[in-house]
Order: structure tokens, then sequence, then C-alpha cells
């Protein structure tokens, strides 16, 4: 992927990391915008964990997941798995790289597990030490994306550390909820690792940072929102018979219907799916933007 043009006002990049680290970081992206109206941006619940680093002005948070956090801004932060919505605002300009983080993987590159970071987002030198500094300092001197991509590549090689492993049945149980889009119960998960419901449920909440139920929840409103954003059109745009309706969405995504769909996405989203997709395709989106695979988690 070329760096493209450094002037453009508006740029939106994504990057898979080096192969050692992919067990770790699913995803970089990396954005800058200037001379935009402010705006605000809903950092919605996903089934990756988010680390950003500012090249210019702060991120500022005036919402976080968890309500009993202050509004903050922040040169580098790290979010957990959450089941609401966080708020961002910017006053028309906004850049920075962000990472999506696996799950299993927390340990390795934070040194502590998900289930740490359950519904927060805090500093990222709370969590990092003193390589958050290092992280944006080095990402600042960089000329350029592919430069920057690179330091991330050296720089998180460096840090990640061997760990001691997950349960194996905690790791099994999220590799397939991952792979059902979601869809599977907590019985259908407790029996095929050979756990209980009730300690698979503590055990992977201590892991992941939610549980099993939980999980499957933004496993398949992650899913269902990529198809939106990808293949909704109003239906004012197109015939109605070539068109991906909230019904379809539903339907594909395991929703029992679109007033369930619509109810998870007010519970998930903070608001209607149809104002989400009005709003998602009106702003930059840089915050769990991501590419737009399917969720993966190759931790072993």
């Amino acid at each position: 992927m070329a760096d493209g043009d450094e002037s453009d006002e508006s740029r939106l990049l994504h990057r898979q990391p080096a192969p050692a680290l992919r067990p770790l970081v699913a995803w970089y992206s990396g954005y800058r915008e200037a001379g935009v109206p402010p705006a605000t941006h809903r950092g919605l619940p996903s089934p990756y964990l988010t680390m950003i680093v500012t090249l210019d002005d702060p991120l500022v948070v005036a919402a976080h997941p968890d309500p009993r956090t202050p509004p903050g801004s922040y040169d580098t932060l790290v979010g957990g798995l959450h089941t609401t919505a966080a708020l961002i605002t910017h006053d028309g300009r906004q850049s920075g790289v962000q990472l999506a983080l696996t799950p299993l993987g927390a340990r390795a590159l934070l040194g502590l597990p998900a289930g740490e970071l359950s519904g927060l987002d805090v500093d990222g030198a709370e969590v990092l030490g003193p390589l958050a500094g290092e992280l944006r300092e080095r990402l600042l001197e960089a000329p350029g994306w592919d430069e920057r991509f690179a330091v991330l590549d050296t720089v998180l090689s460096r840090h990640a550390r061997p760990t001691r492993a997950h349960p194996a049945e905690v790791a099994r149980a999220w590799r397939r909820i991952l792979a059902a889009g979601g869809q599977v119960t907590v019985s259908e998960l407790a029996r095929e690792v050979g756990w209980s419901s009730r300690h698979l449920n503590g055990r992977f909440r201590e892991e992941i940072g939610l549980s099993p139920k939980e999980a499957a929840r933004v496993v398949r409103f992650d899913r269902v929102r990529r198809l939106l954003r990808a293949h909704y059109r109003p239906p004012s745009s197109v015939p109605s018979g070539r068109r991906l309706t909230l019904a379809d969405a539903a339907a594909e995504c395991g929703f029992y219907d679109q007033a369930h769909l619509a109810r998870e996405f007010g519970a998930l989203a903070g608001c209607s799916p149809s104002r989400w997709l009005r709003e998602d395709g009106a702003q930059f989106r840089n915050v769990q933007a991501g590419a737009e695979d399917e969720p993966r988690d190759s931790m072993a």
C-alpha cells in the first residue's frame, strides 16, 4: 500500500502487521483529517481491544463506555472490550494510528489479561509505561505512513513477551464464538469445551473481559454493522429487489427479526441502525473503522 500524497486532507489506511504480530494485532489503521466540520464519532463495541496513538491533536473522549470514567483527552489510549459505545469528539482535525488488539494476545502485548480492561479506556502509559511515549515519539518522527507502520512492527515485536497460555477451553470458546458469528449459546460452548456453564462464564470473563453471552452479542453486532456499512443502501437509492434491507441483514446475522436488530443497536451503539448509517456515511471513520473482513483471532 503506497502512502500517497501526505498533503491530502483526509487519509484512511489499513495495514496488516508483521506475521509474528498477527496473533496479537489484527490490523493497523492510520488516519488523518483536517479542515472538516467538528463532529462526534461513536466508538462501537468490537471483538478487539483498541489502542490509539495520536499524531497531532489529542483524542478527546466525551463519554466512556464506563460512565464512571470522566471525559478526558489522550495522546495514547488503550481500551478493553465493552458493550456500550464511547463518544469521541474532534474540532475538525484528527490524526493517529489505531491498533485492533486480539483479546487472546493481550497478555503478550499489554502484560495483563483483557479481562482487566473490561469496559475501560485508560491512558496508554498506565498499561504500557514508557513504551507509550516512545511509540508516539517515533511515530511523530516517521516521514510517512509506510514508515509509521514499520515503526509499529519494530517496536511491538521488541516489546511482545512470552506469557503463560490461556486456558485452552477459553481460547476454544472464543474462537467458536468468532467462527459462529456470535450465533452460539453458552450451553453449547460449555458442552463443547467440557466445562459447566458457570465455570466457563467465570474463566471466560477473567481472560476476555466479557461473559460468553456478551461476547456473542458483540461479535454478532460487529458482523451486522460491517455488513450494513458495506452493502446497505437507502430504499430511495436503488430498486428494492437489488438492495440489502435491514430485515435481510437481521436474518443473515442471526437476529430474530428487524425489531430485534433495532433493539440491539440501541443497546450497543446508542442509536438506531438507520441513524448510525446516516452518521457513519457522513463522517471520517477512524476509531474502530477496521478492515472490512470478518473478526479473527489466531492466538494459540
